[in-house]
């Protein structure tokens, strides 16, 4: 047991956090990038799109798991924990 795994994980957690979101509004609204992106932070729901792009981190947990990798999910949870904070802030 590495303790890099654990940052990796939580490093793993945020990224696919970031893509989840940026694949919801590519793919679930008629804006670009940065144009959603500055749409749903003047409106007020960037919690909500944080949320939504933390579903892929799922997936990802369920992975590792599968894979004997409980370092590493754990660092997933990590993030997971990480990014319910910043939500609550923003």
């Amino acid at each position: 047991m590495k303790k890099s795994d654990l940052l990796i994980g939580a490093l793993l957690g945020l990224f696919t956090s970031l893509l989840g979101s940026i694949l919801f509004i590519l793919l679930f609204t008629t804006y670009g990038i940065f144009d959603g992106l500055q749409f749903i932070l003047a409106s007020g729901k960037m919690g909500k799109l944080l949320t939504l792009g933390a579903l892929l981190n799922l997936l990802l947990f369920f992975a590792l798991l599968k894979k004997n990798k409980e370092l590493m999910a754990r660092g997933i949870v990590l993030g997971s924990i990480v990014l319910t904070v910043l939500t609550l802030l923003l």
